[in-house]
């Protein structure tokens, strides 16, 4: 094909390419997770993994809400952090069992399905802006709820726990003929790889059900309440309901997501789970991989995962090596690397207005 014939190509065309190289990039990021132990073998490479995986399911569920069906929240933490701290102090106070977690994490999870149904079905009747502000509200409420109640939560300090034996970077998974813990590809087979394919596949599971429900019946009416409320509830559509029961499930996966880095950190706290940044965290990953795609979110997680812990690594090499050349050096300084960010992210939305995602598939992208 020559290249007036490529310029020329259909909207449609564009957008079948574009999901293409969409759809190649989850898969690549999938591929990479699912051998990052035997891939990327340092303990920082294995911790942004397993956070890369977290991430995706929680900001896939935020994008349930203000992507799909067009809900500002800023409690989406508040939920994750519910998750988080009820399997926390049930580990902490019951002992490192499974046991434990399911209680803990049932109760999480109950009690974010309370808050969330509460908040739809005081709240969601109003003005976007002001449901955004209760939702602020309600997440600035528990973050001081988690700081004061330090007799349960043990404050600002948080909560350290031992988890389930099987997960324990302590215990052998595979050992050869003398006792010693057997090593594939150089990775020793314990519990540290026990912990990484727990959080990785009931992680892929939880994507995989947002993916089934963005793409059922319901999926459909999201979207429509999202385009014209006014128009959807003309049809039929019980708006209230619709969006009180897409926070909930929401909310739930975020619990979930919480129980999951609980489990996996062995340590919550305030700044772990229920800080402001991480919400801004959260919208900015959602921005920069494309609201409305779940693959977006896979993008946007490992992108902004990736610039967190990397970007300074690479300002320094960058630095030493351009240290002959004035001024240059000084403006690579790692301590500056925010200011980097903040540039790769206008860049992002100069170049993807719609996220990345969203730009490459959209149908009359250019």
């Amino acid at each position: 094909m020559t290249d007036t014939a490529l310029v020329s190509a259909p909207p449609a065309d564009r957008a079948r390419t574009g999901r293409l190289v969409v759809t190649v990039a989850v898969g690549l990021v999938g591929l990479a997770l699912l051998l990052a132990p035997f891939l990327f073998q340092d303990v920082r490479a294995g911790q942004v993994a397993a956070r890369i995986c977290i991430f995706i399911v929680l900001v896939a569920s935020y994008d349930l809400l203000i992507g799909y069906t067009g809900i500002v929240s800023f409690a989406h933490t508040m939920f994750f952090g519910l998750g988080a701290y009820g399997t926390a102090i049930a580990l902490k106070n019951i002992g490192p069992s499974w046991g434990a977690i399911a209680l803990g994490g049932s109760a999480g999870v109950a009690v974010a399905i309370v808050l969330a149904a509460l908040i739809g079905v005081l709240s969601l009747r109003v003005k976007a802006i002001f449901f955004a502000m209760v939702t602020l509200a309600a997440a600035s409420v528990m973050l001081v709820l988690a700081s004061q109640l330090s007799a349960i939560t043990n404050g600002e300090d948080g909560l350290v726990y031992s988890i389930p034996k099987l997960l324990s970077p302590a215990t052998p998974l595979l050992t050869d003929a003398d006792g010693k813990v057997l090593k594939v590809f150089g990775v020793s087979m314990n519990g540290r790889i026990a912990a990484y394919y727990f959080v990785f596949f009931a992680c892929l599971g939880l994507f995989w059900l947002m993916t089934r429900i963005v793409r059922s019946p319901l999926g459909t009416v999201l979207q429509a309440i999202r385009e014209n409320e006014l128009r959807a509830e003309a049809i039929g559509y019980r708006v209230v309901a619709y969006r009180t029961a897409v926070f909930v499930i929401a909310a739930t996966i975020a619990a979930l997501a919480g129980i999951l880095w609980a489990v996996w950190l062995r340590y919550t706290g305030p700044d772990t789970t229920l800080s402001f940044a991480i919400m801004i965290d959260i919208l900015l990953m959602v921005v920069i991989g494309g609201m409305g795609t779940m693959a977006g979110a896979v993008i946007g997680v490992v992108l902004m995962s990736l610039a967190q812990f990397y970007l300074k690594d690479l300002m320094a090499a960058a630095a030493a090596a351009t240290a002959p050349v004035p001024l240059l050096p000084h403006l690579l300084e790692p301590d500056r690397w925010l200011l980097w960010l903040g540039l790769l992210f206008i860049l992002l939305v100069y170049f993807f207005p719609s996220g990345i995602a969203g730009t490459l598939m959209k149908k009359d992208a250019h």
